[in-house]
């Protein structure tokens, strides 16, 4: 017998769907907005967004083998002699919406929500990671973490699962609000209080406020979990409190904090750390350089320890942790005279904060005789009136960290060349990528170190392509300098009948 995700009668009930067509299913087995990635046997929800309409990829998604279509009433009359199982609804979002709800009201699976301006999805991830080594976890999807990736990834919620993780992001205030009440976490973390999207907000206090929307959706007796290290952690600790909970829990290495990193040891591999996770020490091995990987670990274990978990298990399963694709990847690549140059692939994204955390991890790579460290760095963006100043600042820490050359693309990143002069670094600028790739396969030699990073809209992530296809990794260095996987399974990144024109951070 199939195990179904949910039955057809209890879809009908909790989105007050009506039944149209004949020989629907007992159940589905899974839940697609998008037609590319739909698997045999789910439901595919036809969601309308600002770029596709999912009613125009309804033939796609009954060859792809939908079980079900849930459509809109008002687009019903259009879809003329549809031959296929259909469940109507008055608008397909809310619908989606009501089944999270009862995917919530189903679950006993401890909850954990992720908020914060850098560090979401690598937590998320990361407890994805640890949490597995205790019971079945389920999570959210790359960055789905939106007002329809939140309710998809809620509704996607098996309901025998031990854990789930959900990542909920923001660009504007007011919007973190309804989906933590639709996710209603029994602990919620904010990772961190930096400088994205700051073009919407006055600065970090709004910034602050906006995130600490998660606590308002707590259940009673559940758990704050921010960052001790943080300016802001003050202002979110009582944010937490006057929303009611009465557990706020720190991390960090901060004195006092709760879940405390009290050793730190880099090496060109990655990093070994030991933590007090609520009195208990705990040791873990990580694949990834940087101390942002490691303060991301200490709130991971903060909230396995809250969720119940078992924490050595937990330790010794983060020590499996990759980063994801454009998130951190470290590839090892084979020059044709001989020798190899290492690239960190951190093109998926950028703000200040976390273009500081690239830079150090760049300035702790292991180099070869001869080699240097090289930064393809693009704008920043949405940060207002504030990019100026903001991408100029980057120039100190590229100076401390002793990088040889950078080249930069884009319009906003312009400030930055102008700050670092005609000092010790070579810089150059570019318009695209391509031309920025052009000039980085000229310079760079064997024995040098690549970071890559900027905003997804520049569209770094094809000087990466373009280094791995012409440069076959020899492997994605692990935390042993063994071999690993040379790529990270691809995930859904995207929904094409439904994508979203930015991704909420």
């Amino acid at each position: 017998m199939t195990d179904f995700l949910w039955e057809t009668g209890v879809l009908i009930e909790a989105m007050r769907a009506r039944p149209v067509g004949m020989d629907l299913p007992g159940g589905i087995t899974g839940i697609s907005i998008d037609s590319r990635s739909l698997k045999e046997g789910d439901a595919f929800f036809a969601i309308a967004g600002d770029r596709f309409d999912g009613h125009d990829f309804l033939t796609n998604a009954r060859r792809a083998g939908a079980a079900l279509h849930v459509v809109s009433e008002k687009r019903l009359p259009a879809l003329g002699r549809m031959q296929a199982p259909m469940l109507v609804v008055d608008d397909v979002l809310a619908a989606l919406g009501r089944l999270a709800e009862a995917a919530r009201a189903r679950s006993k699976a401890k909850i954990i929500a992720v908020t914060g301006s850098v560090g979401k999805t690598t937590t998320k991830e990361a407890l994805r990671q640890g949490l597995s080594a205790c019971g079945s976890v389920h999570a959210s999807v790359a960055s789905f973490n939106n007002h329809w990736g939140v309710p998809l990834s809620l509704a996607r919620l098996p309901a025998d699962s031990r854990f789930a993780i959900f990542e909920i992001g923001m660009n504007h205030p007011g919007e973190i609000r309804p989906l933590v009440k639709l996710v209603r976490p029994h602990a919620a973390i904010v990772t961190l209080i930096a400088a994205a999207h700051l073009g919407h907000f006055r600065d970090l206090d709004e910034i602050a406020d906006a995130k600490a929307e998660i606590f308002e959706g707590i259940v009673p007796g559940g758990s704050a979990i921010i960052n001790a290290d943080d300016a802001k952690c003050m202002r979110l600790a009582a944010a937490a409190k006057a929303a009611g909970v009465t557990n706020v829990l720190t991390f960090g290495e901060a004195e006092g904090a709760d879940f405390r990193m009290t050793e730190y040891d880099p090496d060109a591999e990655g990093a070994a750390l030991i933590a007090d996770i609520a009195g208990q020490e705990v040791y873990v091995r990580l694949s990834m350089p940087g101390r942002h990987f490691a303060q991301n670990t200490l709130c991971v274990l903060g909230a396995a320890h809250v969720a119940g978990a078992d924490i050595a298990k937990v330790a010794e399963a983060l020590a499996e942790w990759r980063a994801m694709k454009g998130r951190g990847e470290r590839f090892q690549l084979p020059m044709p005279g001989g020798g190899e140059i290492i690239l960190f692939d951190d093109s998926y994204n950028a703000n200040p904060a976390s273009m500081r955390a690239a830079i150090e991890t760049l300035a702790n790579a292991k180099l070869s005789e001869n080699g240097r460290r090289i930064a393809v760095l693009g704008d920043m963006k949405e940060l207002g009136g504030h990019s100026p100043t903001l991408h100029a600042e980057l120039a100190e820490p590229l100076k401390d960290a002793g990088i040889a050359r950078v080249l930069l693309v884009g319009e906003e990143i312009k400030p930055l060349a102008e700050a670092l002069g005609d000092e010790e670094i070579e810089c150059t600028t570019h318009k695209t990528p391509t031309e920025a790739e052009e000039q980085l396969f000229s310079d760079m030699r064997a024995g040098d170190a690549i970071m890559v990073k900027a905003s997804r809209s520049i569209g770094l992530e094809k000087v990466v392509a373009a280094l791995v296809d012409r440069y076959p990794p020899i492997t994605q260095l692990d935390a042993n300098g063994m071999a690993g996987e040379t790529r990270a399974a691809s995930e859904e990144t995207s929904a094409h009948d439904f994508a979203p024109e930015t991704q909420s951070q």
